[in-house]
């Protein structure tokens, strides 16, 4: 590691500050540390903020669901009102990471982690999101991991986080607190497709700090869930996901929320697959269709060919768990 300086803050006033004067915030620090015990990330200053109070769980007035950015993923998961409302929320928590790092990480710092790209992490290979302007090894190297959608020239890096996947189907907001004051950002603009500047990942201003994950109401009855492919079922993360949710009434879908990870530069949003669902009555026949819709716009590389296909049948095989069939 290099030399920093640590600041615990209690209240968010002291925290802006520090963040203002170019402090990193840390919580529970499950990415953070092992990127700097790896020198990838060489912060001069972090500012513990564990203490700060946005640790509630709670339900909107409209119906919805308000998640603190220091709830810990554990704590998310296992909460009475994410199990009954949103169980595609807690499924992804769960299939998420070990035990001892769900009891540590925080949702804020969850969306927040960056890519488990092995040449993001090697600081001796060309990675522009690393060092921009050092090229991009994935793109001629091992890239069996890496992204099929959303990609660019300059980086093909996957997003690892589950619940992001989930956020990004419920259509979440993320709250934000900055020197400016507060404001908000639709979940789909808060993770930042790579393009020409895959350096920057997040819509965060200088010194803003994340305050909540609000999740809206959406009607109801409601079935959810998340399934999650990877190599081995113990702490590893995913080949392809989906996160999906139905609502369906009179025999027929009246909404439909899709998204897919493991697949994405970003959690994938797969609105085409949703537009062939909507107005439709479940069917196996239907989950079929939609699926084949899944890998709009894929580029695979050369190792990774094999997620186009995965990801339509990981998305089939969950719409049938959610949405039944005939």
């Amino acid at each position: 590691m290099h030399p920093f300086s640590y600041t615990r803050v209690s209240d968010t006033r002291a925290a802006l500050d520090a963040g203002r004067r170019g402090g990193r915030y840390i919580a529970g620090g499950t990415t953070l540390v092992d990127l700097m015990r790896e020198t990838v990330e060489r912060p001069r200053a972090l500012v513990d903020i564990s203490a700060l109070p946005l640790r509630e769980v709670t339900v909107t007035r409209r119906g919805g669901l308000r998640i603190g950015a220091l709830v810990r993923m554990a704590e998310a998961a296992a909460h009475p009102r994410v199990r009954a409302l949103y169980p595609v929320i807690s499924q992804a928590l769960e299939l998420s990471a070990s035990a001892q790092l769900r009891n540590m990480a925080t949702i804020g710092g969850n969306i927040m982690q960056r890519t488990r790209c092995s040449y993001f992490r090697d600081v001796t290979a060309a990675c522009n999101k690393r060092e921009p302007g050092t090229g991009c090894a994935a793109l001629h190297g091992v890239n069996r991991t890496h992204a099929i959608l959303g990609t660019s020239d300059d980086c093909v890096a996957t997003h690892p986080s589950d619940v992001a996947v989930a956020f990004a189907a419920l259509e979440a907001t993320v709250h934000l607190l900055g020197p400016a004051g507060e404001r908000t950002v639709p979940f789909a603009d808060f993770l930042l497709e790579p393009g020409s500047t895959p350096s920057r990942e997040q819509a965060l201003r200088p010194g803003e700090l994340i305050t909540a994950v609000e999740i809206p109401a959406l009607p109801r009855p409601l079935k959810s869930g998340y399934l999650k492919v990877r190599d081995r079922q113990s702490y590893e993360f995913a080949l392809t996901s989906a996160a999906v949710a139905l609502h369906i009434r009179g025999g027929v879908i009246r909404e439909a929320k899709v998204a897919a990870g493991g697949v994405g530069t970003v959690p994938w949003k797969l609105p085409a697959v949703e537009g062939r669902l909507i107005g439709q009555r479940p069917s196996d026949a239907l989950w079929t269709t939609a699926a084949e819709r899944a890998a709009d716009g894929a580029r695979p590389l050369p190792h990774n060919r094999f997620k186009v296909e995965l990801l339509r049948r990981t998305v089939e095989r969950q719409l049938r768990v959610i949405g039944g069939g005939k």
